[in-house]
């Protein structure tokens, strides 16, 4: 932790008798103030008892008069007094040392680093990159990051392979090793006696295809996570219920693996979770009602799994939800009532699901939606009027169904869309949209392979909609069929979440700095 060392400026030898009553003074506010250091975070906070104001109380007239004496330094620790010497972070300590030098042995391609940097932290005054020290109460330098992978910071080497001495590091709070073990194939390993008193708030381990073999139970010893990442790996196995122990995270990204087994019903325990993406998995089985029990979740991603059921009732409680992609799974049947509900919902993707069923009215009352797609998923009947009521909508996909009747009218008073495809589907009447709509969204609009559909004649100008023109029989030369037109990714990404609510965004950043 930092040792804060408080310096007191001030007068003319001829006020000694004043100078001995300030350092008294002073070696109280030490006092004081070593009661409020909070050693986990390495910042000042107020103590709950009413006896250490910390010297944020002390009076403006005695902090002028503090200011002009001469500097007397003091250092507070959590162990001992200070004694009359100003003391600066020192070195490493030797045991801690010698195990980040086992772990630079095991990813580093510097053959050379020991010799090199035998101090990295104090490097030409500057840790070594990819590693962050900071000074601790003890007046020493300790590793609190590690961070490999990413530029500016170094790569690993080819056989590079998971170093589980990171856990023997104490002070250590983030690792991220982004396309560190590609050829040689490492399996995640944590000693539960090594972590015990682990202060380790973010663990990301992703892009590395040669991390294979399960999650171990024994990561429910890292209390302290915030961020658990480990996506883009070829972990197997099932997702160990020890997991969701962790109460503490608020991020659990395990996509794009291979996982297996269902999704626990202690994910319930989760209280505190912010966004949960389980997608590009095996999952099997159906969603747990505790899921609605993250009432603070705002992206939920199961994308790509084998999940089945229907979607649970218990979702309407995630009022915070702004995110939700379900899409390539094998759920079916009606959409929960309350799902209207989720007034804060800006992405809703549930491509390629055998829904069979109606498009629920209910969406249409989520005035804050952006992005909706539900193609590829055997939906019938008409599309409903309220969906023109949307006023934020950006994209909607509805491909490759079986609705029928008319294009609701309002869609073409929809201000923000940009990407509009209703193609493949059973769909008549008259294309309700006006030469500015149909310009405007250009080849983002595909309407092909609805044989009931047909252009106005006045719009008969309008090429690459995929209709012909209304009441002409060699419509073919007007028929300018689209090529498969395919959404943007979900606005979701690119600004709310990732991980747009400032909440979040200001607990990342927090988590980035220590």
């Amino acid at each position: 932790m930092t040792p804060h060392i408080i310096s007191i400026t001030s007068p003319p030898p001829s006020s000694l008798d004043l100078m001995n009553t300030l350092v008294t003074l002073q070696s109280f506010t030490c006092k004081t103030i070593q009661n409020c250091y909070n050693k986990q975070t390495d910042q000042f906070r107020a103590s709950q008892t009413p006896n250490t104001m910390c010297f944020y109380s002390f009076s403006l007239s005695l902090l002028l008069l503090l200011l002009s004496l001469p500097s007397i330094p003091c250092v507070c620790t959590n162990a001992h007094p200070p004694n009359n010497k100003t003391l600066q972070p020192n070195s490493m300590n030797s045991s801690e040392l010698e195990t980040l030098f086992k772990i630079m042995d095991t990813i580093s391609s510097d053959h050379t680093w020991r010799l090199s940097y035998p101090d990295p932290c104090q490097t030409g005054g500057l840790s070594w990159p990819g590693i962050e020290c900071k000074p601790g109460y003890d007046n020493l330098l300790h590793v609190t990051r590690l961070d490999f992978g990413t530029p500016p910071n170094p790569n690993c080497k080819p056989a590079a392979t998971f170093p589980s001495q990171i856990f023997d590091l104490p002070y250590l709070q983030s690792v991220f090793f982004f396309h560190c073990f590609t050829h040689t194939k490492t399996t995640l390993s944590v000693s539960s006696n090594s972590v015990i008193n682990s202060s380790l708030q973010q663990l990301s381990l992703r892009s590395n295809p040669a991390l294979i073999g399960p999650i171990p139970p024994q990561i429910s010893s890292l209390e302290s996570l915030h961020i658990l990442t480990l996506s883009q790996n070829r972990l197997s196995g099932t997702i160990p219920v020890e997991v969701f122990g962790l109460t503490s995270l608020v991020r659990l990204d395990l996509s794009y693996n291979f996982l297996t087994g269902t999704l626990p019903y202690q994910v319930g325990s989760l209280k505190n979770l912010v966004g949960l993406d389980l997608s590009y998995n095996v999952l099997t089985g159906t969603i747990p009602t505790t899921i609605g029990q993250l009432g603070m979740l705002q992206k939920l991603d199961l994308s790509s799994n084998s999940l089945i059921g229907t979607i649970p009732d218990t979702i309407e409680n995630l009022k915070s939800l702004v995110f939700i992609a379900l899409s390539n799974n094998k759920f079916r049947g009606k959409f929960p009532k309350g799902i209207g509900n989720l007034q804060s919902l800006q992405c809703f993707i549930m491509d390629d699901n055998p829904m069979f069923v109606s498009l629920p009215e209910e969406l249409g009352n989520l005035q804050k939606l952006q992005e909706l797609r539900l193609s590829n998923s055997g939906y019938s009947g008409t599309i409903p009027s309220n969906f023109s009521q949307l006023k934020n909508l950006s994209t909607l996909s509805l491909q490759n169904n079986r609705l029928t009747g008319e294009i609701p009218v309002g869609f073409g008073s929809l201000l923000y869309i940009y990407h509009l495809n209703l193609s493949r589907n059973l769909l008549g009447g008259v294309v309700p949209f006006n030469s500015s709509f149909l310009k405007r969204l250009g080849a983002n609009l595909d309407l092909s392979d609805n044989p009931g559909l047909c252009l106005s004649p006045s719009e008969a100008h309008s090429v690459g909609v995929g209709v012909g023109v209304c009441g002409n029989n060699q419509t073919g030369s007007l028929i300018h069929p689209l090529e498969k037109s395919q959404a943007p990714p979900c606005g979701f990404s690119r600004s709310h979440l990732l991980f747009g609510a400032l909440g979040f965004l200001a607990l990342q950043q927090m988590l980035v700095s220590i």
